[in-house]
């Protein structure tokens, strides 16, 4: 059995890969390096791949010069086969689904896609599929995926090359890291993977400059906080410049306002101010600062200008030509010609998949006397009644919800009604009750858990409670048709029409989070109905 943990591994996103397999791999790009350098061909055989019927598969279905002739540069290093596809006249423009073509080049010994998407979890839905579609067809391997970027979601490939460049100005020292992220923090997907990606470093702080438009997105901002980083916000250069504690490192990326609208493209110069580098703050910086940028910057535009090319700041071009060694290295251990001498300390888990969300509840069996549940609600003899439904909300809000939980549950035919009570803690909750005779299921139980956490489910049976549950928050949602994200960029969303169906991740914050986008959703917000 093949002990390489490495081959055929794909990289969706820049987690695909522990922090302990990204620490092996950048000893293994300051290798290559070395040897391309010095000119050792001994070396660099031991990474080449050598085989010209290996298949390597440039999919790029969004427009890019370096990433793509990076990566063909590092297929060519290898003496492998790269195939092209040109998009312009490929069935895909032509209605065919992403999982047909791509399945259909799998078929053809292509054993590497390196995918450019503007939609959103497009090759972590690739991975999936053409794993059931290579054991439907028996072939000998499934074809590894390689994200070149999807939309403002990621881009991992970049986030590898940042972080080797990083490290070479960190001394290869992964203790700690200091970095600026400046520009449009709302778009770039090469700052988005620094929220998982920095956790390379032991200690990390984060300073985000840019104005409140372009400012980083909510649930990447949380992420950071949630993985110890210490986070300080600037609405520009000039305010931060204008405290004590600048970093060392700088990292630009070029501002996205045609994506935003006539609104935006009206305050377009102040925007551009803000996040620009100027030669007046110049003296302010503290020795020995780099700065970098995945390029291409805007030739009139560039948040690094032009004078700043022949002066020590310039970190950008070979963090450029960086890529091109990471590439050359990541190709080599999915294709299993390094990484064998990697063993892991830690088997990646994740408990939480058996975890308990519906909980049964002792009852008393006996006959209550009781005439009423809460506030008019009368007892009824058989039937269903879920109470403590969005406990802490404001009634209107507690309505809509319970709207949205009988239409879930397929209750909306049923006879019965929905009650809001308030308790003595002045908070605000709502109870369903529906007479008749019920015998929910474990999906059905699951669905309750997932549009209602944290609320009390009981079964009445000639006039006791004949069964109570009390719902947590599910670990992992799916296989319901009506779950949708609600970003329409992502691969699972109904309007890209590839019948992806929808699966979240509950995350520290009590979110759930899209398998494939990685937008984050309230328990409320993942329902078809609801929209």
């Amino acid at each position: 059995m093949d002990s390489n943990v490495f081959k055929g591994r794909s990289l969706t996103v820049i987690e695909d890969f522990s922090i302990e397999e990204r620490r092996y791999f950048f000893q293994k790009v300051n290798e290559l390096k070395n040897a391309i350098i010095s000119g050792d061909e001994v070396t660099q055989d031991k990474f080449r791949i050598n085989d010209p019927d290996f298949g390597i598969y440039e999919v790029f279905l969004e427009d890019s010069t370096r990433t793509k002739e990076s990566f063909r540069n590092a297929a060519k290093f290898h003496h492998a086969k790269v195939s092209e596809l040109l998009c312009s006249s490929s069935s895909i423009n032509k209605g065919e689904s992403y999982a047909d073509t791509f399945n259909m080049l799998s078929g053809y010994s292509n054993t590497i896609f390196i995918v450019r998407s503007k939609v959103e979890g497009l090759c972590k839905w690739l991975d999936d599929e053409s794993a059931l579609y290579t054991k439907r067809n028996s072939l000998p391997i499934k074809p590894a995926f390689i994200n070149a970027g999807d939309g403002k979601h990621e881009h991992p490939t970049q986030e590898l090359l940042d972080e080797f460049t990083f490290l070479e100005d960190n001394e290869m020292s992964f203790d700690s890291i200091h970095v600026a992220l400046v520009g449009d923090l709302y778009h770039g997907r090469t700052v988005h993977s620094k929220a998982d990606g920095l956790k390379l470093f032991n200690k990390v702080k984060v300073d985000l400059i840019a104005p409140v438009e372009l400012a980083m997105p909510e649930n990447y901002l949380e992420k950071m906080k949630n993985n110890g980083f210490e986070v300080r916000e600037f609405a520009s250069i000039e305010e931060y410049l204008n405290q004590d504690d600048v970093a060392k490192m700088w990292y630009f990326t070029r501002p996205q306002l045609e994506r935003m609208g006539e609104r935006i493209l009206q305050k377009q110069d102040y925007l551009r101010k803000s996040i620009t580098f100027r030669k007046e703050f110049m003296d302010k910086l503290p020795e020995n600062t780099k700065f970098y940028h995945p390029l291409p910057r805007h030739k009139e535009h560039p948040t690094i200008p032009t004078f700043l090319d022949n002066t020590p700041l310039n970190g950008w071009e070979r963090q450029a030509i960086n890529g091109m060694y990471c590439r050359m290295v990541l190709l080599s251990l999915i294709a299993g010609k390094i990484g064998s001498d990697f063993k892991p300390s830690v088997v990646k888990a994740n408990p939480i998949e058996d975890e308990e969300y519906i909980v049964s509840v002792p009852v008393n069996k006996e006959k209550k006397t009781d005439k009423t549940y809460s506030e008019g609600v009368h007892p009824i003899e058989n039937g269903i009644v879920i109470d403590h439904i969005c406990k802490g909300d404001s009634p209107s809000e507690i309505r809509n919800h319970m709207r949205l939980i009988s239409t879930v549950l397929n209750l909306d035919e049923s006879k019965g009604g929905e009650w809001i009570s308030c308790g003595s803690d002045g908070n605000y909750k709502g109870i369903i009750f529906r007479p008749g005779h019920y015998e929910l299921t474990r999906k059905d139980l699951k669905r309750l858990a997932s549009v209602a956490p944290h609320c009390t489910l009981n079964i009445i049976k000639d006039g006791h409670v004949e069964a109570k549950y009390r719902t947590h928050m599910p670990p992992r949602i799916y296989n319901f048709e009506d779950l949708s994200c609600n970003n329409e960029a992502c691969i699972s969303h109904p309007i890209n029409g590839e019948g992806v169906p929808a699966m979240f991740y509950r995350n520290p914050e009590g979110l759930f989070e899209c398998a494939y986008c990685g937008k984050t959703h309230s328990f409320k917000e993942i329902w078809k109905s609801r929209r």
